[in-house]
């Protein structure tokens, strides 16, 4: 077993909340399923835009590939698959990793599934997200999702580096490699290290079985996204490289985005655990004080991010279909003030835009005590 193993099991949340918030919220958002006579889960609105995703990705796609056009359309072509990409990853994908797509488990495991057309791998995803980000959010060394290496600083507990000044500037570009790092290392380094580290949400797979899916879908994945093009395309195989990662890097940009403005602002925190492995709140406490919501009223952003700019609802209730936090969100936010418990939120996307930056400069300060 690994150190890193035992340091992630040694972490305790704190069982102590005497005013029960999360038991009254749990209660109300209960409360208001049952008297709109609702599932928690998705329904047509979300499959009608599981269909309109899934067409942004592909259609473009097959354009490319059975009719004649100039190059320059060709590499626009494939900017719109990236965003179609982004919208399967967070409308469909997520949800159904998260088994709030449908109320049925083989419809969730069908679209869940998803995950290896965006270049990714279902076991790493739900272990990476499900286990590690939704339990230990914003804790260094055992949330992978703030965890970039040295080349950005996203945690003031991390170590500090003289480039990190310039991070604010070159952080923009490093975030659109997002997906295409799936595609080619990510995904063998998470398999190896979570398989040793026994690491699953729900059934552990067998490493035969992990490392035979992991290599069989990477196959049919460059197959074809790479391989059919240049049988079929005219021209020469470095464009269609380039087109491949001009797709990749779009998803990767806006996936990126959205995730640094509900984690890494400057009303966020990043706590820490003492010495024994105890944090200070519980879990559903935890997560009021480690994440944010961005633009909550714009209809578009909600639509096409998957509710994922209603990050503080997502965090508490993973297993709840986003196209139901724009209700919840007002039972929450009123719970939360009722307990005098933090609510982030910023208005405009544009503000969370900037105060992310922002933070960035201030992580690539040099700390005091360097």
């Amino acid at each position: 077993m690994s150190s890193e193993k035992q340091s992630m099991q040694a972490l305790k949340f704190s069982k102590i909340d005497k005013a029960k918030f999360f038991r009254t919220l749990n209660k109300r958002v209960n409360l208001y399923f049952k008297d709109n006579k609702i599932k928690r889960t998705g329904n047509w609105k979300l499959y009608s835009k599981a269909i309109l995703m899934f067409t942004l990705l592909f259609v473009p796609y097959l354009l490319l590939l059975t009719i004649s056009i100039p190059e320059w359309a060709m590499l626009l072509l494939t900017l719109v698959s990236g965003v179609g990409m982004a919208g399967v990853g967070m409308n469909v994908m997520h949800d159904s990793n998260h088994e709030s797509f449908s109320s049925r488990k083989w419809v969730n495991r069908l679209m869940g599934g998803s995950m290896y057309i965006l270049a990714g791998n279902v076991y790493n995803w739900k272990v990476q997200h499900n286990v590690l980000h939704h339990t230990f959010t914003n804790i260094k060394g055992h949330d992978e999702d703030i965890d970039a290496g040295r080349i950005i600083r996203f945690s003031k507990n991390s170590k500090w580096f003289k480039f990190h000044k310039l991070q604010r500037y070159y952080s923009i570009f490093i975030y659109g490699l997002l997906t295409i790092n799936w595609a080619i290392t990510t995904d063998f380094k998470q398999t190896h290290r979570y398989l040793k580290q026994k690491l699953s949400y729900g059934h552990l797979p067998s490493p035969a079985n992990q490392w035979t899916t992991l290599i069989v879908t990477k196959i049919l994945y460059y197959a074809f996204w790479i391989v059919l093009p240049m049988l079929v395309l005219e021209i020469s195989w470095w464009k269609i490289l380039l087109g491949f990662f001009a797709m990749h890097y779009t998803a990767g940009l806006i996936l990126s985005i959205v995730f640094q403005l509900a984690h890494v602002v400057p009303n966020t925190d990043m706590p820490l655990p003492d010495k024994k492995g105890n944090l200070e709140h519980t879990w559903a406490i935890h997560q009021l004080h480690t994440t944010s919501n961005f633009a909550p009223n714009n209809k578009f952003i909600s639509f096409f991010t998957g509710g994922l700019n209603h990050q503080v609802e997502h965090h508490i209730f993973p297993n709840i279909s986003h196209i139901h936090y724009g209700r919840i969100a007002k039972i929450v936010k009123q719970t939360a003030k009722e307990f005098n418990l933090p609510y982030y939120e910023y208005k405009t996307m544009t503000k969370a835009l900037k105060e992310h930056f922002n933070q960035l400069k201030v992580l690539g300060r040099k700390p005091a005590y360097e």
